[in-house]
Formats: C-alpha cells, structure tokens, sequence
C-alpha cells in the first residue's frame, strides 16, 4: 500500500481531530483570502477612478468626502459652488482640463451625473449602442448599469431627489436613454451620465420658460466652463465640483494654495486622500490579518499534537511495517503526507470560502461602485497554497523524525 493511502486511511480513522485541524486552518485561510481580495480590489478601484485627475474643487468640508461624492461617488457632496468661480478657475493658466460634475439626483440608487463632453475625454468613454447625449434630458448609461437596470437605448426612466432612495421622484421630466458604453472597469460602468442644464431644469422646472436664445447660451456656457460666463443667467447657477488636471508640475504646488486660501472652495489631492483611506482601511485589515495568522498557528500546534498523539498511538503498527519490509524513508514520508494534506485541504476549503464569503458580502453592499466581487481570483492565492503546504511540512516534521528514528525492538518487546 502506497504512503498517500496509508496517510489517508490514519486521517479518516480520527474523523473529529481530523475534522477539527481542517476547520482551523480553513477560518485562518478564508479570513486572509477575504483581506487579500478586498485590499487588492480597493487598491485597484481606488487607483483606476483617480487615474488622470489631479485635483478636485468642491465647497468647503472634509477633503476626503469631496473625494469620495466625486471620484468614487459612494458619499454626499460637501455643499455646491458657483458656476461663475468654477468657470474662473478653469481659465487659471494652470489648469489644463477642467471638467464639472452636478450631482443630487439617482435612479433605483445609480449615481445621475451632469457633466459635459470632457468628462467622456477624461475617462476615454467609447459608445457601445447609440450615441452620445447631444439635448436636455439625454442620458448615457454605464454597462454595468444597462444590465442591472434592464435599460437599452430608448428607454425612458424618471430621476429621484438624493444620491440614494426613490422616494422623491421628479416626474415633471423623463430621461431618455440615448447610448451605452463600453465597460471601463471603473466607477463609469455604475453612472448614469447627462448635461448640467439637464440636472438644473429637472430642480427648476421655471428654467423650461427661457427665451431660446438664453436657453442655447445657457447649454452652451455649462457644456464648456473654460469660457467666460457673464450672461445674467448663470449668475445664480451652481455645481458640485470639477475634476482638474494640471498644466504643469508647477501647479501641484501653486494652485491648490490659491484655491484654498484665496477662494471660498476647497481643493483636495484624489492621490494624497486615497492613500489616507487606504491607511485607514490598512488598520482594520491588519488587525485580522494578525487575528488570522494567529488561528494559523494554532492550527499548526493543533496538527502537530494530532500527529504525535497519533504517532505514539500507532507506534506498534509503524514496528510491524518495518519488519514486513518498510523503510525508515516510507514511515517519514507517511506521516508528512499525513499532515500535508490535512493542510493542504484545509487551505483549498479556506481558500473557496473566502471567495464565497466575499461574494455573499458584495452582494449585500448598497453602493454599487464598491461593490467587491469573490469571483476574482489572484495569482497571489497560489501563496495561500504554498503556506498550506509549508505549514503541514512544518507541522509533521517533528513526528516524522520520531518515525524515521523509532526502534522497531523496543517497541515490539513493550508491546
């Protein structure tokens, strides 16, 4: 009989010892695969949402909550600012790229977001079905929303008040569905996309009795902030922020100073308040990390008793082995097959089990934009897999000496 059918008929004869090890090293293995998966994915997301946008200008308040309501769109706005200062901001010779975003409304919990033509040039945006919002009321969907919302091009829904519920819904105007992008996988795939004057008309239903002509100025001054605005009808028109990109390096020093001590807004730093959330989030992920490495070793303890205990309890039947022709090297390799694959199984249902536990935990997240998915998986698991064997090594190598060294007279003449 081989080695590895010996192992498995001791493991299978000690069902609860067995049992037990394996539920040890398994809680120990979910617990680092869901810290190993959720960190990588923040990082990811937290990375691809920022990427190209330097600064963020928004009302005065937490820093990190502008960056939240308008990178990753899972908090609320600090407050609005004027369209008149945000427009003389983005003609600062500093500035290279300055896109705005109005914010307040959603459908069924999906962000609605007024932005113009160079929010699809920040983020690269390709039209997958239809095309791109051109009047009022014209919307592009993201992919992930096209399909959790059961859209298509065409379809007709109404906003409601706030970044969450659907309460107060605004039926005096539909949005329409003009076109669905490609997915980006990032925080575009969960937006719903149309023009400012879009998100002012649906809070002020007096703005559809406008002259044409200040209509079409209007449109056109809110669609390009970079241009000058001194017509009376913006005067009192506001946004929630912009998405800035920088000239020069010389602007990371210079502009967010001027803005902050020379303007009634705020400038934030998307690279330096994510990496203050990450060191946040860092401080819980380590705790459990530590509470999982510890249940590691305890498993570790806990299989290398299982062993010893076993080995002095089939001591004999290892002696009788011996005199039928079994080699010190056969009795070695048993017992450290033996706690290899109590290891080795325990990690492969540790490892599925964070993956479900995750999965089972996005699935209950409201925010859609950072939702963690357990469907991933990381060619950094293939570690996970390695530590379970070393453990199991590790774990058996102490028994398996014994083994190697037992003397088979002594033994026999005890018994």
């Amino acid at each position: 009989m081989s080695p590895l059918k010996i192992s498995w008929k001791s493991i299978c004869s000690k069902p609860l010892s067995s049992s037990l090890n394996l539920i040890l090293v398994a809680f120990g293995t979910s617990i680092l695969t869901i810290l190993l998966l959720a960190s990588t994915q923040i990082n990811d997301k937290l990375s691809r949402n920022s990427k190209d946008i330097d600064l963020v200008v928004g009302a005065k308040g937490s820093p990190l909550q502008l960056i939240l309501s308008s990178i990753y769109y899972i908090d609320f706005p600090t407050g609005n600012i004027p369209l008149k200062e945000a427009n003389e901001l983005a003609q600062n010779p500093w500035v290279k790229r300055a896109v705005p975003l109005a914010l307040g409304d959603n459908y069924n919990g999906t962000r609605i977001v007024g932005t113009d033509s160079g929010f699809v040039n920040l983020y690269n945006l390709k039209i997958k079905a239809g095309k791109l919002w051109q009047q009022d009321f014209e919307t592009n969907i993201g992919s992930t929303v096209a399909e959790s919302q059961h859209l298509k091009v065409g379809d007709e829904f109404y906003g409601a008040h706030g970044l969450t519920g659907s309460t107060d819904i605004h039926k005096a105007h539909a949005y329409k569905v003009t076109g669905i992008l490609e997915p980006q996988g990032n925080v575009t795939d969960n937006l719903i996309l149309t023009n400012i004057s879009s998100v002012w008309k649906m809070h002020d239903p007096a703005d559809e009795k406008e002259h044409d002509h200040h209509k079409k100025d209007d449109d056109h001054r809110s669609e390009n902030p970079g241009k000058k605005a001194d017509a009376p009808e913006i005067q009192n028109k506001e946004i929630t922020s912009l998405l800035i990109q920088y000239r020069s390096p010389m602007s990371v020093v210079m502009f967010p100073r001027m803005v902050n001590q020379s303007t009634n807004m705020q400038a934030a730093s998307p690279a330096m308040e994510s990496t203050r959330l990450f060191s946040l989030i860092g401080v819980g992920v380590d705790t459990l990390q530590w509470f999982a490495l510890l249940i590691m070793a305890i498993a570790v303890i806990s299989v290398f008793v299982n062993l010893y205990n076993s080995l002095k309890e089939r001591s004999y039947d290892l002696a009788i082995m011996r005199t039928l022709g079994a080699s010190r090297s056969k009795l070695f390799l048993i017992v450290i097959a033996e706690g290899i694959m109590l290891t080795f199984a325990g990690t492969l249902i540790g490892i599925f089990l964070g993956h479900a536990g995750l999965q089972i935990i996005g699935h209950f997240q409201e925010s859609s934009q950072a939702r963690l998915n357990g469907l991933i998986f990381l060619n950094s698991e293939i570690y996970l897999l390695a530590a379970g064997l070393a453990i199991g090594i590790f774990a058996a190598i102490i028994p398996a000496i014994q083994a190697y060294k037992s003397n088979i007279s002594e033994i026999l003449s005890k018994s």
